[in-house]
């Protein structure tokens, strides 16, 4: 085994560890055996294609696990309430009790999923990430936003709900389809932008990445320390301005996109790449940002990651705009955006005239 680091999230009491290496699946047994021996049952929640895809990683879970479950489908058409309703009725029906564990081994779906069946079975079980794409390993396994989709938009039911412990194992990255691993790296450009522009320069130094790239524990690490720091200051994004809600840059455009499309059209990351470049076009034409400081910097990187910066196909732009408008992040009717002063410097904003935001998606059409 051979681990890179450890990334905590400071949660007080509720602090955990993001383990960060290559073939953790013997610590991450170890940690679990820790449940089994307490006569603690062990319930892992994963999609079709992963046990097949990593099956001595399933192989090491078996003995430990009391149930395995696995989602009807993979991808984001899995995060529904059917879906949640089986998960609750098999955790019922095998008798996991309120001293048992969740194990999420998947996705961001999964991830989301798992976490909130976890936050309310029982009201409220522990839970443990384990993350398989780059998406989940820098983004959706930290920081316990756990949830599922509506028909009116994404991740409108959820709960905030922190794991015990995160797993990201690099090796399990090797089987990931590069559409998928490219979708990763829009999260990863996304906290660049957001708060770290020697990350971003990094980035732009290295070209494309790979799941084998030496560079790419270093900056998986680097997401999960920003990520953690954000987290651990304004956990239930309750802060009035910034605060969590940066991590949301290009994210209003990106949902509206994935529901307008139809979920799985555009993967997530697909779809907050074009998100992203939406929020360096609305910065400048807003002003905020100096004319040509981001727009061409951040094509120029996402389009180097096999990322899309437009829409591959037009959308309605009455839909796009009233997809907006049902996001999570309005806040007493008003549609919060995050914007950029320059690469690294987000922030967030209010009042945005609605031109504006529709001149920005006619120039993605």
């Amino acid at each position: 085994m051979s681990v890179f680091s450890s990334v905590n999230v400071e949660l007080g009491e509720r602090a955990y560890p993001i383990r960060i290496g290559a073939d953790l699946g013997g610590e991450l047994a170890a940690f679990l055996q820790r449940y089994a021996d307490a006569s603690r049952p062990v319930a892992v929640v994963t999609c079709p294609a992963l046990p097949r895809a990593h099956p001595e990683l399933f192989r090491r879970l078996a003995p430990l696990a009391r149930v395995v479950v696995e989602t009807s489908t993979d991808g984001e058409t899995a995060k529904t309430a059917d879906e949640l309703f089986r998960v609750w009725e098999t955790l019922a029906r095998e008798r996991v009790d309120r001293s048992g564990v969740v194990v999420a081994v998947g996705g961001g779906v999964v991830g989301d999923l798992a976490g909130f069946a976890a936050a309310s079975f029982l009201r409220g079980i522990d839970f443990v990430q384990v993350p398989t794409t780059l998406l989940s390993m820098v983004d959706s396994s930290v920081g316990g936003k756990t949830g599922i989709n509506l028909s009116a938009g994404k991740n409108l039911v959820g709960a905030f709900y922190q794991p015990r412990a995160v797993f990201a194992d690099m090796a399990l990255l090797a089987t990931l389809p590069p559409r998928e691993f490219a979708a990763g790296m829009a999260e990863v450009v996304k906290y660049g932008l957001l708060g770290d522009a020697a990350l971003f320069a990094e980035l732009e130094r290295a070209g494309a990445l790979a799941w084998d790239s030496p560079e790419l524990p270093g900056v998986v690490r680097r997401c999960c320390e920003i990520k953690a720091a954000v987290v651990a200051s304004d956990e239930r994004e309750t802060a009035a301005e910034n605060g969590r809600a940066l991590l949301n840059l290009g994210h209003t455009f990106g949902h509206a996109v994935e529901k307008v499309a139809g979920y799985g059209e555009y993967l997530h990351g697909e779809a907050v790449a074009i998100g992203l470049v939406a929020a360096a076009l609305l910065s400048e034409e807003l002003g905020v940002a100096a004319a040509g400081t981001l727009v061409p910097r951040t094509r120029a990187l996402l389009e180097a990651n096999a990322l899309p910066t437009k829409l591959r196909a037009p959308l309605p732009l009455d839909a796009l705009t009233g997809a907006m408008t049902s996001d999570k992040k309005v806040r007493a009717g008003r549609l919060r955006f995050v914007l950029m002063h320059a690469v690294g410097e987000a922030f967030t904003a209010g009042d945005v005239p609605a031109e504006l935001v529709e001149a920005v998606w006619r120039k993605l059409l």
